[in-house]
């Protein structure tokens, strides 16, 4: 593989393994949040207790998330410092209101959460979780709107020498792909906080039945709690996400149609355009022509412009029209191009991975939301089920909503190849932004070096992997505990409790 090859397989698998860990602190932080407002409203003891279980929970993914996402903006300057000089203008106030604004805020009010157990007033240290889960909220925006930018750029004007100069800052705040976006990722996050709720839940309620445990002790009701809760945010988010995805496709149709062609292996226009069920075929050469599909009729249309109608443009005829528009091969330049320089552009995104990830977005999606259905019906009027087969499906099941969001990301980010910066059809094409992938990298570095950085840099994310699972499946097993109570806020310590268990791994927690 070359230089380009290399550097985007580094910056997949280092971006893909982060965004694994994003949407469980989003979803996990605002159901922790409202597990502490519950207590703090009723002073039950299973609120506090679900609280203390599931904030851990969350710190340790919050504490591996900030460990991996610090290499995310030094891949910039390492690999692609050609796109960070093209992006520059419009990513530089992005991410410093990121970092000065939002992960200030997110950090500074977890440290006050964390060390102000029994320390500052009640409702005082639940705002402080509120104000850092805003701020996890607030950071994932402005990313969001970083990337949406890179989907569709608005608010620039182009230089001299051909750079977008940012000329309104609020028109690339309220980027309609932006909101749409956000949206999705925020309630596609609960789902995945609803999902872990649902297995951890089902597998203890199960393990204290088989154990002849009593069902009218606080322990059951933070097992049951946690069922219910997260049974009910995932179904909800599951409605949200298709409504919020049904935007983003109506979106995609009017700002990257080769994207939703790609996604249906559609190779020629239709109207009515028939949705894609399963396709075979030579998806993985490209080779669009030798592509066939089971599909449902009318409903491509409907998903693209809300009628039964509208023609959907396919494949073959965008790549045509992307070439008489921005031209059919590279400059023949090697030192802006490099291997690429002088060769035929592809405008078409690899088939087999846009049309594969957006199904396995889906249909993970969908097996999530029917777990989540199955353990409401299972616990209804106080059961608790035994049957090994759906509890332990709900815990396999807690990966369904990651495997979902990483594939969502993979579809947005390979389907808009091959720009980095993908052209805004809104204006016309001699104010058009674009940057083609290939003349992002980094001139001069060597597909050694990046492969010297490639593997240094997955051996370290796997050991950290290592670890997070070590550290949460040390605690799912073990559960809540009877000295699991933290000292109410606003009154001391009790110096004579007996520490907890968990002071010799997270002693920096509580």
């Amino acid at each position: 593989m070359d230089v380009l090859d290399v550097a985007r397989w580094q910056f997949g698998i280092t971006t893909v393994y982060h965004f694994l860990m994003v949407p469980l602190t989003i979803g996990l932080g605002i159901l922790v949040a409202v597990m502490h407002t519950m207590w703090v409203r009723t002073d039950k003891p299973e609120w506090l207790r679900m609280t203390r279980f599931w904030g851990r929970v969350y710190l340790i993914n919050f504490v591996l998330g900030v460990a991996t996402g610090l290499v995310q903006e030094f891949q910039f300057g390492l690999a692609w410092s050609e796109y960070s000089r093209f992006v520059g203008d419009v990513f530089g106030s992005l991410l410093a209101l990121e970092a000065l604004l939002a992960f200030f805020l997110e950090s500074t009010f977890l440290g006050l959460w964390i060390f102000g157990w029994g320390r500052i007033p009640k409702k005082l240290h639940l705002a402080a979780l509120w104000a850092a889960v805003i701020g996890s909220v607030v950071s994932a925006y402005f990313i969001i709107a970083a990337n949406s930018w890179m989907q569709h750029p608005v608010g620039v004007a182009v230089s001299e020498d051909g750079r977008p100069v940012q000329v309104d800052f609020l028109a690339v705040l309220t980027n309609n792909t932006a909101l749409a976006a956000f949206s999705h990722a925020i309630v596609a996050a609960l789902m995945v906080a609803g999902a872990l709720l649902v297995g951890v839940g089902l597998w203890h309620l199960r393990r204290r039945k088989l154990a002849d445990r009593p069902t009218t002790d606080v322990d059951h009701a933070v097992w049951r709690r946690s069922v219910r809760l997260g049974g009910w945010v995932s179904l909800a988010a599951f409605a949200l996400v298709a409504l919020t995805g049904d935007w983003q496709g109506k979106l995609m149709y009017q700002q990257q149609p080769l994207k939703m062609s790609s996604a249906e292996a559609l190779c020629e226009t239709e109207a009515p355009a028939s949705f894609s069920i399963f396709a075979w075929g030579k998806l993985g050469s490209n080779e669009c022509d030798d592509v066939h599909s089971i599909t449902v009729p009318y409903l491509l249309s409907y998903l693209a412009h809300g009628d039964f109608s509208t023609a959907v443009p396919g494949v073959n005829e965008l790549q045509e029209r992307y070439g008489e528009v921005y031209g059919e091969t590279y400059p023949d330049d090697p030192s802006r191009f490099g291997a690429l320089a002088g060769e035929e552009i592809d405008y078409t995104p690899l088939l087999g991975v846009t049309y594969w990830s957006f199904r396995l977005m889906i249909g993970m999606g969908a097996v999530s939301a029917g777990v989540a259905a199955y353990a409401l019906w299972a616990t209804r009027r106080g059961r608790v089920p035994t049957w090994r087969i759906g509890v332990y499906g709900a815990l396999l099941a807690v990966a369904a909503p990651f495997v979902a969001n990483a594939t969502g990301w993979i579809f947005t980010e390979m389907g808009r190849q091959p720009f980095v910066v993908y052209p805004n059809p809104d204006v016309p094409v001699d104010e058009q932004v674009w940057f083609f992938t290939a003349q992002a990298v980094s001139p001069g570095i060597s597909a050694t070096e990046v492969w010297t950085s490639l593997i240094a840099l997955t051996a370290v994310y796997g050991a950290l992997a290592v670890v997070e699972l070590w550290l949460i499946t040390r605690f799912v097993r073990r559960g809540v505990t009877t000295g699991d109570g933290a000292p109410t806020p606003g009154h001391p310590p009790d110096a004579d409790r007996p520490a907890d268990r968990d002071d010799d791994v997270l002693s920096f927690a509580y």
